[in-house]
């Protein structure tokens, strides 16, 4: 059953087999062959095409779980599908390796934050002077006075390569990323790459820290380690989602961003549509926005309609962000290796609607109810909020792109550690023990 990539891109070649193994949710717009500069090109993926036209491609199996065992007792099998592809990796076997030394790296660094001006210029001299590592930072951070006026600082500053976030296109040329921050930098290289992303080291600097395992003292050799490969990695699955939107005003672009500050590379137009997608790592919030009603929100799974959404609005997230927003509404924490979508209603007015973890790779699809009293409000990790109305719909699936976190020890350690250090989970006085006497 399993498939590896050689063996799906020699079947590409031949046409009449080319539909049997071809991705439904890379068919549009994520090919297989979209790797950039020499990284490993072999992707956890499963997906099974539904049976009959081929047309109706969609995936319908998960991403980075155990591959299960298809005999049950002595005779019972389950039956052999040929359009079924897996290919699934052991978490505790993931590890980073290079198939090329890597070159440049890109340090994202919590912007007003003064506590973070020396840890970013002592990693950017030991990436640049002791590694001779290309720099990339984004132009806001060298506009701090702080940096800007520092003439000790001047001439590392002057081999930076610099970018800015939604005019320039840095996915094809960063090997792997720093973040020297909390969690919102993670979040934020997470938005830079709509595509494959480069591994990502974080380093906790921040408030919280729960997906920011390093510590920053002993930084030289936690950096000089992942230069050289060995280090565990952890893929957080990330969420494809797609906005179709009716055209009800005229918007003009301009250098490449259209009136709203969404990226016009992002943007499709169809026939009275406009079309938008977002590669989402903590969840994607559909809400009630100022009104004073109750949101109305019909929630389709692959085409069939589960719920309506009465209350507050809805969180559609990823295992990494059901310990954000989610764990807040109450829903269950789930380790981010396991393949699944979890969705938690916010402020139900229903006493029965509780949160729900479905399979990776089903399509949910949200939508105004038709009797709705008001609009709904959408965002995306927190960003890009936008108004949905009438006619309007978000379409969410597992993306073939996952973020690559580096771990600091490895997937399940680090992540009942941020349990315990950040979440305090589980912490309470133990009972005392009954005495002999007793």
């Amino acid at each position: 059953m399993e498939l590896n990539r050689e063996k799906l891109c020699t079947s590409k070649a031949d046409a009449s087999s080319e539909s049997a193994y071809h991705c439904s949710a890379c068919h549009d717009d994520e090919e297989w062959g979209s790797s950039s500069r020499g990284r490993a090109k072999s992707r956890s993926l499963s997906a099974s095409p539904a049976l009959g036209s081929t047309k109706e491609f969609r995936r319908t199996r998960s991403l980075h779980g155990p591959c299960p065992v298809t005999t049950f007792g002595p005779k019972a099998c389950m039956l052999q599908n040929p359009k079924t592809i897996m290919h699934i990796q052991d978490p505790a076997s993931q590890r980073l390796t290079w198939n090329k030394p890597p070159k440049s790296v890109l340090v994202i660094k919590k912007i007003r934050d003064a506590s973070l001006l020396q840890p970013f210029k002592e990693l950017c001299v030991y990436l640049t002077e002791a590694n001779n590592m290309i720099v990339y930072v984004e132009k806001k951070v060298l506009e701090d006075p702080a940096i800007a006026n520092d003439d000790n600082f001047g001439p590392v500053k002057k081999k930076f390569c610099t970018f800015r976030e939604d005019y320039d296109d840095i996915s094809n040329q960063i090997d792997f990323i720093i973040c020297l921050g909390g969690d919102g930098t993670l979040l934020y290289a997470s938005s830079l790459f709509q595509g494959s992303v480069p591994p990502v080291m974080a380093f906790h600097l921040g408030s919280l820290g729960f997906l920011t395992p390093f510590n920053f003292e002993n930084f030289q050799s936690q950096v000089t380690q992942v230069i050289e490969g060995n280090a565990a990695l952890v893929l957080r699955s990330r969420l494809k989602v797609r906005v179709v939107k009716e055209n009800r005003e005229k918007t003009t672009i301009q250098n490449g961003i259209e009136e709203n500050g969404v990226v016009s590379t992002n943007i499709e137009k169809e026939v009275g549509k406009q079309i938008m997608q977002y590669q989402v790592l903590n969840e994607v919030v559909v809400d009630r926005g100022p009104s004073s009603y109750l949101s109305n929100v019909d929630v389709f799974l692959d085409g069939h309609l589960i719920t309506t959404v009465q209350g507050d609005g809805v969180i559609v997230s990823t295992p990494t962000g059901s310990t954000a927003y989610a764990a807040a509404a109450g829903a269950s924490m789930i380790h981010p290796n396991v393949p699944a979508i979890m969705i938690t209603p916010i402020c139900p007015h229903s006493l029965s609607f509780r949160p729900i973890v479905v399979p990776a790779g089903v399509e949910l699809k949200i939508m105004l109810s038709p009797d709705a009293r008001n609009t709904a409000w959408v965002s995306f990790d927190g960003r890009k909020r936008q108004e949905i109305c009438h006619g309007d719909s978000i379409s969410i699936t597992t993306s073939c792109y996952p973020l690559p976190s580096i771990c600091f020890r490895d997937p399940v350690s680090d992540w009942f550690e941020s349990l315990a250090e950040c979440l305090h989970w589980n912490v309470r006085k133990k009972q005392n023990n009954f005495t002999v006497e007793e």
